[in-house]
């Protein structure tokens, strides 16, 4: 098992190439690198027991998308981010035409680095009422629902009741679950994106983790889209003093760091810019009729 923390499958692989030897072959995964307009894709497949006890994550397909040039704010780099997300997404879901999916913006809008999923619900061109109530003028659309689940401390429901409960009465096709995630380094902080077949725990990126939200919990599949807020102080620190020729630290040796964590200054704009991305995303890949400028017009 990996001692230091991270939620990304990208990150676990490299820590274990770290740890093993850069000659060493893990097997039972597989990682490939790839572009996709204009940004890094990097696609991790665990797909047996022993790459899943290796990485310490269930077997399935990670996507990890790179968006540095959506941070330097390049020009066009929001509608490209958009529509690579689009695209990894799609590839991830399989859905019947006229499919209901449910999308859940997962975290505490109180908490600024736990607020991505319920921005990015406040994104979702939302279609079910419209398609079964007025399907001659609004039948292409997939019909799409969004919740923002909220927190036990807040509702006094587990959001993973809520979501079963809503999954039970609405019998959607899939859930495409949005949440926080912690990475191990910070230049991944506000600048990536992972996404997932195999599910999400909710709370995880803040070191609050509840019940699961998967296949097995919910009886659908369940895509996970996921943006590292955080970085785990621990981590952060063995990290920095390695890089400074400091000695090779585990983050039990740093006793004082545990349970912290570090969050950019700016984390508020990073929140807003990937919720809208992701919302963005999301759109685009239930809705491939449209375009960002479309979405704009109809979220707006």
């Amino acid at each position: 098992m990996l001692k230091r923390r991270t939620d990304l499958a990208a990150e676990a692989a490299q820590l274990w190439q770290e740890e093993a030897g850069t000659t060493t072959r893990l097997e039972g995964v597989r990682a490939r690198d790839s572009a996709r307009e204009g940004f890094r894709v990097t696609t991790v497949q665990i797909l047996n027991e022993e790459g899943a006890r290796a990485l310490g994550k269930p077997e399935g397909t990670y996507v990890t998308l790179e968006l540095d040039g959506l941070l330097r704010r390049e020009e066009g780099a929001f509608p490209r981010a958009a529509r690579a997300l689009a695209t990894e997404l799609s590839g991830l879901l399989e859905l019947p035409d006229g499919a209901l999916v449910l999308v859940v913006g997962l975290g505490n809008r109180a908490i600024t680095p736990d607020r991505v999923g319920p921005r990015t619900a406040e994104h979702i061109i939302v279609t079910r009422h419209l398609v079964e109530r007025s399907p001659e003028h609004f039948g292409s659309f997939r019909p799409v629902s969004a919740l923002a689940a909220g927190v036990l401390g807040t509702t006094g429901m587990e959001s993973g009741e809520l979501i079963a409960a809503v999954v039970e009465r609405l019998r959607p096709a899939c859930v495409v679950a949005v949440d926080a995630l912690a990475s191990r380094s910070v230049k991944r902080v506000g600048r990536t994106i992972q996404l997932s077949d195999t599910g999400i725990v909710p709370g995880s990126g803040v070191g609050n983790a509840r019940k699961a939200l998967n296949r097995g919990t919910l009886g659908i599949p369940v895509i996970a889209v996921g943006v590292p807020t955080v970085v785990d102080a621990a981590t952060l620190a063995c990290d920095l003093l390695a890089e400074a020729g400091k000695g090779d630290f585990e983050p039990e040796a740093l006793g004082g760091a545990q349970g912290l964590i570090v969050t950019p200054r700016d984390v508020d704009a990073q929140v807003e810019d990937l919720a809208k991305v992701i919302g963005y995303g999301i759109d685009l890949a239930l809705q491939p009729g449209l375009t960002v400028e479309d979405i704009d017009l109809l979220v707006s």
